[in-house]
């Protein structure tokens, strides 16, 4: 199935067409897709009769919208107070100098991503990172070396 289709897919799961859907849209997309696309933000706004910069206004607006695709390993580093107090710090500037990765960015060669995150709510096990959805605690910077070591093993 192409994009367009599994949008237009997405778009006929909706009872009516309006604005009052459109962050439900979005987010389906977004889940399908891995990302939000100018193709897709083009295929609802003709559809839902909404200007594409209307969309795109939204879409920038909030920051669960994404329009890059995640990288094949999805860091998310905890940066909530008790993570943060505990050395979340050495793991981003780690992550920073051995991977060049920042904060909302995946390498070119779409091996890993970042996302640094406001609360895993794990704050007992602290710090605390996930790839791929596959929790770690008491990550330190040695730690994380061998978990992306590991990875990139595999």
């Amino acid at each position: 199935m192409s994009n367009t289709e599994k949008i237009e897919e997405i778009l006929g799961r909706y009872s009516y067409s309006g604005a009052d859907n459109l962050i439900s849209i979005l987010q389906d997309i977004q889940n399908e897709l891995g990302k939000l696309t100018e193709e897709a933000i083009v295929i609802v706004g003709h559809n839902l009769q909404i200007p594409t910069s209307k969309i795109y206004g939204l879409a920038t607006f909030y920051n669960q919208f994404k329009f890059e695709g995640k990288g094949k390993n999805h860091i998310c580093l905890c940066n909530g107070t008790s993570c943060w107090l505990k050395g979340a710090k050495r793991n981003l500037v780690y992550l920073k100098e051995n991977l060049k990765l920042e904060n909302g960015q995946t390498l070119r060669n779409g091996e890993f991503s970042l996302e640094v995150v406001t609360c895993m709510g794990a704050c007992e096990h602290g710090p605390v990172i996930s790839i791929n959805n596959e929790y770690f605690s008491d990550v330190n910077p040695e730690k994380l070396k061998k978990i992306l070591d590991d990875l990139t093993q595999e």
